[in-house]
């Protein structure tokens, strides 16, 4: 199945994939029996496949769940199992998870080539997309969006539009896969797809930025605009997104980039942070300035561009750490690339699939910054093992000597590397020559023959110093016998005829003697060597080259036929040369152009580095290239994010504020009888607080101005250490969270830190220092300039955890040292408690049954059973408030357990609205009480 795959499809249902090979895992058989069926399995044993038909369609649940796993087993190792379509497609409707999780992953392999039988379940799909468990949802539509039939087109489109609203951000990611598979299916739905992913590109959730940005590449690459508003979340987000997002992203940036930003890279620019002049200037100084070259100011988002992507060079994902360097190379300053080197020469240590990657990008790179992996000299030697292909890589960036190899392919990669040396460094030019020189003793004809035409190279940007090499070169002719050698020497004897006027025409005999016997590209240059002494020396060579032509007249080869009769023609005067011969010297005696010596790297750079068609040196389908960089910036103002101010927390309990009559939304005269029965519940609330324990707890999670937050019913007394002593070189520091609201942003959440000195000397100016990630927004309590010696301060701050649990890491520095230090929020610190009526919290719970509920069983000690006990206990673990509740209560714990009643079970609803959630507990009694997720 892996091995058919694309490397988006591999991305795409990695989920599905990994299930199967962990099915596949669980599939070892536990008895004698189960080592047949096993056995048959994986042979084409038709009997044994019957037994599987026969356990699939059995009424035990056992024996289905144990085909499953090895019918799945099966698909993990790459057999077929196609024929049990119909046996596994009956099971589709299981109420055993585990088991309907299998048959799923069976159904996204055979989806597609069974389609007739997958149609008929089209409605169980459709079922299965409002179930409770979110990964039933999410391998429901995997299922439906891998069944390629276009009159199905409309249900996977609503499908796609309804996942992509859904609370779970594990089914959210999936709609973004099948958005892909739709616009492959149906093109003809860009519109509707494109608005979609527009939805899904304001998604906040790490796990679901990698999937909907493959899709923005998929089905709409060229539309940048969608980018600009959720470009700083996306730079933001970066550094959580899982790797192979991050891969896509980055990419993704580095075109946006190339699109809305200057170029870093002009000549002489200075670069600054910031553009604001100075508030006082003269004229005369505005004048002077005009005069020179303005200075570079980069845009605030590139450098956050550049700033979030640095710290993914440490990745252990390889494909990461080479996005972040193509990244840097097509959009950095000059002076900044140089940060990737040395994560690219880490990934060196790879293994060679990568590293051939890897070194086809260095040696593009070395070619246009020749020092930047100067320092990295060492990576770069070339080890015994190396397969051929990598020693030629390596020989690229820079090149060492190896041309001793066995290998004959990368002894003469090594030759022509010393050549482009000798070309591009003048000062050893004549170290690589001698060098070559002494290699045409080799005893290797395949180090000789790529020596001579190295130097033939070499020798045509500097004849008139090296004629003793092209003596040298001719004693050793007899010697050489590989085809492209020997015509090498004959060319540098025919252009350089008069440097070495004694030893060429001695050449030209021994070539006469041996003409026939020659490869074709030998006669060519013995045709040319022979036209060239003809007009230099033809006293000493008129007879030897007349017999030349005269043997090449009659050649097998049409191409030396047809050069010895252009030759004849050229240079022997007769009445049907006509006035052609007068230009011959002019012809065969021009001064050529010397030959550049380039790398077969030289003009990659042509393709965005880190892709198929660098690698490949040619285009690849669904390449899109790099724009060049605007000469005039694009607004910027349009990746400005309109700030939605959030309902402000009422420190105290009251009504709300009736909304203004334009303000609302609906005007009929029901909705304004609900709203005053709501403000008329909500102010009795207070009064009627649970005196017999049967009241209900709500959080707010909703920014709706019904609402109405009130004071915390809990003051948590619980301490947490931020800072040991003995770790901050005596300055330690406690935390815990008042649940107050915090007056610097209502987004914030309270702490409170206590500093203590437990030194025996002042420490100052105690502030807060860097923070992880950068763009972590806290309000910092301002710096204290001295703590004594035993003396404790108490200070307030404010930090946004952007409704996740995920720590908030920063330094607590004094003045001469830093600590790393870090606060991990409860998700119960997250919520703030509210004040509704139990209508109206009732109404607000029956919207989130169904799909966004979760059911699981608590079971509680008589001791702990009483009301009080359980809201003692959920107001310590969260910030709730309480709904009061008319219901009497009608049972105990201790009724449920005598056969009563049963405990009902625990719901966790979440909210549509907000990501935060809130979990019902009810009992027999019906009373309920919100806890955190």
């Amino acid at each position: 199945v892996l091995g058919g795959m694309s490397t988006t499809a591999l991305y795409n249902d990695h989920g599905g994939a990994e299930a199967a090979v962990e099915a596949g895992l669980e599939s070892t058989p536990t008895s004698s029996g189960s080592t047949g069926a096993a056995f048959g399995l994986f042979s084409a044993d038709f009997k044994k496949n019957e037994d599987l038909k026969e356990m699939l369609e059995s009424n035990k649940e056992s024996l289905k769940l144990e085909a499953m796993k090895r019918v799945v087993g099966l698909i993990a190792k790459g057999k077929n199992a196609s024929e049990l379509f119909p046996a596994v497609v009956k099971n589709v409707a299981s109420k055993n998870i585990e088991l309907k999780k299998l048959v799923y992953v069976y159904l996204v392999r055979y989806a597609e080539e069974q389609q007739d039988l997958a149609l008929l379940s089209i409605s169980t799909f459709q079922r299965a997309l409002k179930e409770p468990n979110q990964f039933i949802r999410a391998s429901a539509l995997r299922v439906l969006s891998s069944i390629r039939v276009p009159i199905i087109v409309p249900i996977m489109m609503l499908a796609i539009k309804e996942a992509a609203a859904d609370m779970s951000p594990y089914v959210r990611k999936t709609s973004a896969h099948a958005i892909q598979k739709l616009y492959s299916l149906d093109p003809d739905q860009k519109e509707q797809l494109i608005e979609v992913i527009e939805k899904l590109l304001k998604d906040k959730s790490t796990l679901v930025a990698g999937s909907v940005v493959v899709a923005f590449e998929e089905v709409c690459p060229d539309r940048i605009d969608l980018i600009h508003k959720n470009y700083r979340k996306l730079c933001n987000l970066l550094v959580d997104v899982e790797e192979w997002g991050q891969v896509v992203i980055i990419s993704m940036l580095t075109r946006y980039a190339r699109t809305q930003f200057t170029s870093p890279w002009k000549e002489g620019a200075s670069f600054e942070e910031n553009n604001e002049k100075a508030f006082y200037a003269s004229d005369s100084e505005e004048k002077s300035e005009r005069t020179e070259a303005e200075a570079y100011v980069m845009d605030p988002d590139h450098r956050l561009l550049l700033r979030n992507t640095k710290p993914l060079l440490q990745s252990r994902n390889t494909a990461v750490v080479m996005s972040v360097a193509q990244l840097y190379w097509h959009l950095a300053p000059r002076h900044e690339v140089n940060l990737v080197t040395k994560s690219l020469v880490r990934l060196l240590r790879s293994h060679r699939e990568v590293q051939y990657i890897v070194l086809q990008n260095i040696a593009t790179m070395s070619i246009q910054r020749k020092g930047m992996f100067e320092p990295y000299m060492k990576s770069f030697y070339v080890r015994s093992t190396d397969a051929t292909h990598i020693k030629t890589l390596k020989v690229e960036t820079p090149p060492p000597t190896y041309v001793k190899s066995q290998d004959k392919a990368f002894a003469a990669a090594t030759i022509q590397a010393i050549g482009r040396c000798a070309t591009n460094i003048s000062e050893v030019t004549d170290t690589c020559l001698n060098g070559l020189v002494l290699l045409l003793s080799n005893r290797d004809e395949t180090v000789v023959a790529e020596s001579v035409v190295v130097i033939k190279k070499l020798l045509q940007t500097q004849p008139t110093q090296h004629s003793e090499i092209i003596k040298h070169m001719a004693k050793l002719f007899d010697n050489i016998t590989v085809s492209m050698a020997r015509a090498s020497i004959l060319w540098l004897m025919g252009e350089y005829c008069d440097r070495v006027p004694k030893i060429a025409p001695d050449v030209l005999r021994k070539m006469a003697k041996s003409f026939t016997a020659e490869e074709d590209i030998v006669k060519l240059q013995t045709v040319n060597l022979a036209a060239k002494l003809y007009l230099t020396n033809s006293k000493q060579t008129k007879l030897l080259t007349q017999y030349i032509l005269n043997l090449g007249k009659y050649d097998q080869s049409y191409d030396i036929r047809d050069r010895t009769r252009f030759i004849r023609q050229l240079i022997v005067p007769n009445e049907k040369s006509g006035a052609l011969n007068k230009y011959a010297r002019r012809i065969l005696l021009a001064p050529k152009p010397a030959p550049v010596l380039e790398s077969a790297f030289k003009d990659r750079d042509r393709y965005q580095l880190g892709t198929l068609s660098h690698s490949l040196n040619s285009k690849a389908s669904g390449y899109q290239e790099l724009s060049d960089w605007p000469a005039v910036a694009p607004d910027q103002s349009v990746r400005n994010v309109e700030v939605v101010e959030p309902v402000r927390w009422a420190p105290s309990v009251g009504k709300t504020k009736k909304l203004k009559s334009d303000d609302k939304f609906y005007s009929d005269n029901e909705e304004e009888k609900a709203e005053e029965e709501s403000e008329s519940s909500e102010g009795s609330s207070s009064s009627s607080s649970s005196s017999s324990g049967g009241g209900k707890m709500v959080a707010d999670v909703y920014s709706r101005a019904s609402f109405q937050v009130t004071a915390p019913s809990f003051g948590p007394v619980k301490t947490y250490e931020l800072l040991h002593h003995m770790t901050g070189k005596g300055l330690s520091a406690k935390y815990h969270f008042p649940r107050q609201p915090c007056l610097h942003q209502p987004g914030m959440v309270a702490v409170q830190v206590t500093l203590s000195n437990g030194s025996d000397r002042s420490l100052e100016e105690i502030h807060v220092g860097d923070r992880s990630p950068a763009s972590l927004n806290i309000h910092c309590f301002n710096t204290i300039e001295r703590l004594e010696p035993e003396a404790s301060v108490t200070v307030s701050m404010g930090i946004d955890f952007s409704d996740s649990t995920q720590a908030a890491n920063f330094q607590l520095c004094t003045k001469e040292d830093g600590f790393s230090v870090s606060i991990q929020p409860a998700v119960g610190e997250l919520l703030m408690p509210s004040s509704l009526s139990e209508q109206d919290f009732s109404r607000e719970q029956g919207k989130l049954l169904g799909m966004n509920e979760t059911s699981a069983t608590v079971a509680m000690a008589t001791a702990n059973a009483s009301s009080q006990a359980v809201k003692q206990r959920v107001l310590s673990v969260a910030n709730v408030g309480e709904v009061p509740s008319g219901q009497d209560v009608a049972h105990r714990g201790e009724e449920a357990a005598q056969g009563h009643g049963e405990p009902e079970p625990v719901r966790g609803n979440r909210c549509p609205i907000n990501p935060r959630a809130s979990f019902t507990i009810t009992d027999s009694s019906k009373r309920a009480i919100n806890l955190p997720p």
